[in-house]
């Protein structure tokens, strides 16, 4: 019977030790298998901002676009760039570009590793974004841009498959 058990306790450490080693799957990679609509090419969706307060609870700001290609990447999760002595509703236009562009991001050296990240390549068709200068580190939609993109009609970006939601 203690034979057993050590045979079961060391065949599980191995296993652990194996599955610690591969990229851990991400919210936008699991994505990919639960909604597939996502995935399609060809298929329609949407990115959304806003609309998290009392009055407003739909999103007020988005992109709507085609998928293209969707696909899992690996991708090293590095740590946050940080800007010293600000707290991030002080960040300019170019500092939140920079901590939206690196997200997902750690705080920390030790915490920093491999994952597999869903993105999804899509074509834009039509936007709406929010023109109040508050809104400069709140979203990455702000002035006609998607991060530091200007937007244009027929242009491609590639998102992170969790952000995005099917048309409705």
């Amino acid at each position: 019977m203690t034979r057993l058990f050590f045979l079961l306790l060391l065949l599980g450490s191995t296993i652990a030790l194996a599955q610690a080693d591969d990229p851990v799957l991400r919210p936008s990679a699991r994505l990919l298998f639960k909604e597939p609509e996502v995935a399609r090419p060809g298929s329609c969706v949407m990115y959304r901002e806003g609309g998290n307060g009392w009055v407003f609870t739909e999103p007020v700001y988005w992109l709507k676009g085609t998928v293209v290609t969707a696909d899992i990447h690996s991708r090293r999760i590095e740590r946050c760039p940080e800007v010293p002595g600000k707290s991030i509703e002080q960040y300019s236009r170019d500092e939140f570009n920079r901590l939206a562009a690196a997200s997902p991001c750690v705080t920390r050296d030790d915490l920093i590793h491999e994952e597999q990240s869903g993105l999804v390549r899509v074509r834009v068709e039509e936007w709406e974004t929010p023109w109040a200068r508050r809104a400069a580190n709140a979203n990455r939609l702000y002035q006609g841009h998607f991060l530091d993109r200007t937007l244009h009609k027929d242009m491609e970006l590639e998102i992170e498959a969790d952000l995005l939601g099917a048309c409705s």
